[in-house]
């Protein structure tokens, strides 16, 4: 069968996060860099299909696509790592130490911020015919989606931080179950529709990616979004990366480890 029981998966997890820290630094930013731009550029076709057929639902329905691509290419993002890296620490693997993970952490989210930012750059010369003209509705669209998410927040204070951070929680525990859920199957068509439903859920929910966010947000102010780059980074990238980093640790790395890797005794009348 196709399907792997939960022990079989979740030693699948381990093993990814092992590899993960053992890769060359190299090796690690190509697959960040594409993972970012090929993310990035799922969220700008989401973002027209939403502006064009008036329909949120169906751009979020659209936009795993990237994600499914990204993933079975081998790339990596920081959302992924966050879950698989620290699995290798806890189950004592060789050459695994924390100073890894962070190493592999902090490469894996300047790769994925030099992709994003990339298509961003593409896709303003896009939106505005070379910056000769004003935005098109789409590139309008992703200015105001920067205001809504950066001083929308701030005009809460901490309840606009408190609401940022759990979006991002909830992001990154929908987000890291979909990494899990393509490990449950050995075929490339059970792997996709394992990763699509959690995907599609997170974007349509409003739930903060950290990766995204590193397209939507810098595009957003090259299209004339009314927020400075210091609103995106207080006001949702830091936030995001500690939302994100908590839910799919906590969530799911930590909850799927402790209870089908390292199960506790079967008790028996």
């Amino acid at each position: 069968m196709s399907y792997l029981a939960p022990s079989e998966f979740v030693a699948k997890m381990v093993d990814a996060g092992e590899s993960k820290l053992l890769m060359s630094t190299k090796d690690t930013l190509i697959r960040a860099y594409m993972a970012g731009a090929i993310l990035a550029l799922a969220a700008a076709f989401a973002v027209t299909v939403t502006v064009n057929t008036g329909n949120p639902l169906l751009g979020a329905l659209l936009f795993p696509v990237g994600f499914c691509l990204l993933y079975l290419l081998g790339f990596d993002l920081l959302t992924g790592v966050f879950t698989l890296a620290p699995l290798a620490v806890l189950d004592k693997r060789p050459g695994a130490t924390w100073r890894g993970v962070l190493r592999n952490w902090t490469l894996v989210f300047f790769g994925n911020f030099g992709g994003a930012l990339t298509v961003a750059v593409f896709m303003a010369i896009i939106f505005t015919n070379g910056f000769t003209e004003a935005p098109n509705a789409v590139g309008q669209k992703i200015g105001h989606i920067g205001e809504g998410r950066t001083v929308g927040y701030a005009a809460h204070g901490a309840g606009g931080m408190l609401t940022l951070f759990v979006r991002a929680v909830m992001c990154n525990w929908m987000v890291s179950t979909g990494v899990v859920a393509a490990l449950m199957s050995t075929s490339v068509s059970g792997k996709v529709i394992a990763m699509w439903g959690p995907i599609m859920l997170f974007f349509y929910m409003g739930f903060e990616h950290s990766i995204v966010n590193m397209y939507l947000f810098p595009s957003g102010l090259m299209l004339g979004g009314q927020f400075t780059f210091m609103d995106y980074m207080l006001w949702n990238e830091i936030p995001t990366v500690l939302g994100n980093l908590v839910g799919g640790l906590t969530f799911v790395g930590a909850t799927l480890y402790s209870t089908h890797y390292k199960s506790a005794p079967k008790r028996f009348a």
